[in-house]
């Protein structure tokens, strides 16, 4: 190529993969982000490399795994000399510019971003009741409805500031490339959407009971991850009014893609960008009657995955390759032409995105793993590991895994784990999961991280570090919900 492609990043914050109507929902609605994947590839088969948002953003940014850079939960920092594939496009002479979210933490905040336009969206909001609930429970589910919170107006903010970017007539007469990631809170929980979203799809929006037998049949691990979270005991009218306001949020992002997507157009860039949207993990949305992230079930380990550079990449596809968020980096610093990353586990995707023979590339392993520490604040590793149509969960401490066949059976309903037909299948990826991981070693990490954690909530009580663009703060406190028996 002769000058190399400007690349616009969009990531979102807890998005389920199959919640767009270019994955084939029946009623949601996307018109954004179903154009985009009409002019690009959407990825099925896309995995995170850990179902948090912090180590799930770090893993991706650096193409490891939390393993490999020792980042296992929110409130954990990056090494300041772990490079980034945002170093890598800088040193080649890229412009690299954040705008918004992505969770960093600690005195590093840019790691390899040159320019941040709007900084963290983190600030002390002591008036809005969902920030006094256990995140992640069932008393979390009961702040849905409709209404307006401080995250609306920071994805209103993010998406004002990048739409000044791309229309900014220097973009049009500067060489340079740029490499621009616009990150958003949404459709994170609380489930507060519009309310004219709210209406629209309460009533579509039902959540299935489960099996009268199912409870029992689930690995313990799952079964102690649903009864810390209480989410067995919710009510219908609850589940109704979460799901609602989840799709209600997931439009409101797609309509704020719709601005960047408009300023995209209207800077000029259209022909010369490369455009992704992708979200750091997804959320279980009332499948299995359960919710948010953490667990390696596709709805929130799977990630939505759209790359679209209309007439240079391959368009209207739908690829089902097994793949992860850590392949996005070699992705993008190959199509920039740069240096390959080494020491690394993402591959390129470049194979899929170019049209043209693909037998000189060698075979696609079409595995994905994820790792995790069980809950957040319990110290339970486990590691997945998706290869073709099976996929294994190991969790440190029990004897039997969970293991899924997703093309007989894509919702996960039955556990295979146990299962005597399956033996030469679970032990060849028990073996393939353990392969250069320990659940011991994770603990120990966490003995070590404990105790360095209470001298650094010491220091952050008596001094400040942050600086003036580093951090998000709304210019005044929109709060406001109407809940499901409004």
């Amino acid at each position: 190529m002769n000058k190399r492609p400007n690349i616009l990043l969009f990531m979102s914050d807890q998005h389920h993969r199959d919640y767009m109507g270019c994955a084939g929902h029946p009623f949601l609605r996307t018109p954004n982000l179903d154009r985009l994947a009409f002019s690009g590839i959407r990825f099925t088969n896309a995995y995170c490399a850990n179902p948090i948002c912090g180590p799930s953003r770090m893993a991706f940014l650096t193409s490891r795994s939390s393993s490999d850079i020792q980042f296992w939960n929110n409130g954990a920092q990056l090494a300041s000399d772990t490079a980034t594939f945002v170093h890598h496009l800088a040193t080649v002479g890229y412009q690299t510019v954040l705008c918004g979210r992505m969770h960093f933490d600690g005195p590093e905040t840019r790691y390899g971003y040159q320019q941040r336009l709007v900084g963290e969206q983190r600030w002390i909001a002591p008036s809005i009741p969902f920030t006094k609930v256990m995140p992640h429970t069932a008393d979390a589910l009961k702040f849905s409805g409709w209404g307006r919170t401080p995250w609306h107006q920071y994805d209103e903010d993010v998406t004002a500031a990048a739409a000044c970017f791309l229309t900014d007539p220097q973009r049009q007469r500067d060489d340079q490339p740029w490499f621009l990631t616009i990150g958003t809170s949404l459709p994170h929980d609380p489930c507060i959407c519009p309310q004219d979203l709210f209406q629209e799809y309460h009533a579509q929006c039902h959540v299935p009971a489960l099996p009268d037998d199912y409870l029992d049949s689930v690995h313990p691990a799952t079964r102690l991850w649903r009864q810390r979270a209480g989410v067995d005991e919710v009510s219908e009218s609850i589940l109704r009014s979460a799901r609602a306001g989840y799709c209600g949020l997931i439009t409101f992002e797609d309509q704020l893609v719709g601005r960047v997507l408009e300023a995209l157009e209207l800077g000029g860039h259209t022909d010369d960008t490369i455009v992704i949207y992708t979200s750091d993990h997804g959320d279980m949305a009332g499948h299995l009657r359960m919710w948010w992230k953490t667990t390696f079930y596709d709805g929130s380990c799977g990630v939505p995955l759209i790359v679209s550079w209309p007439g240079r990449f391959r368009g209207h596809k739908v690829e089902n390759a097994v793949c992860s968020l850590l392949d996005i980096g070699p992705t993008l610093v190959e199509a920039a032409d740069g240096e390959p990353m080494t020491q690394v586990r993402g591959r390129s995707l470049l194979r899929f995105l170019t049209p043209g023979p693909s037998a000189h590339f060698p075979a696609w392993p079409n595995t994905a793993f994820a790792e995790k520490v069980y809950r957040p604040g319990i110290r339970e590793p486990a590691r997945m590991i998706r290869r073709d149509r099976w996929k294994l969960n190991h969790y440190h401490g029990y004897k039997d895994p969970e293991l899924f066949d997703l093309e007989a059976d894509p919702g996960e309903w039955h556990d295979l784990g146990r299962d005597p037909r399956h033996a030469d299948v679970r032990a060849a990826l028990t073996e393939a999961v353990l392969d250069g991981w320990s659940g011991e070693a994770v603990v120990r990490h966490f003995e070590r991280w404990d105790a360095d954690r209470i001298v650094r909530d010491r220091f952050r009580e008596i001094t400040q570090t942050d600086t003036k663009d580093t951090r998000w703060s709304p210019a005044q406190e929109s709060w406001f919900h109407r809940g499901y028996d409004a």
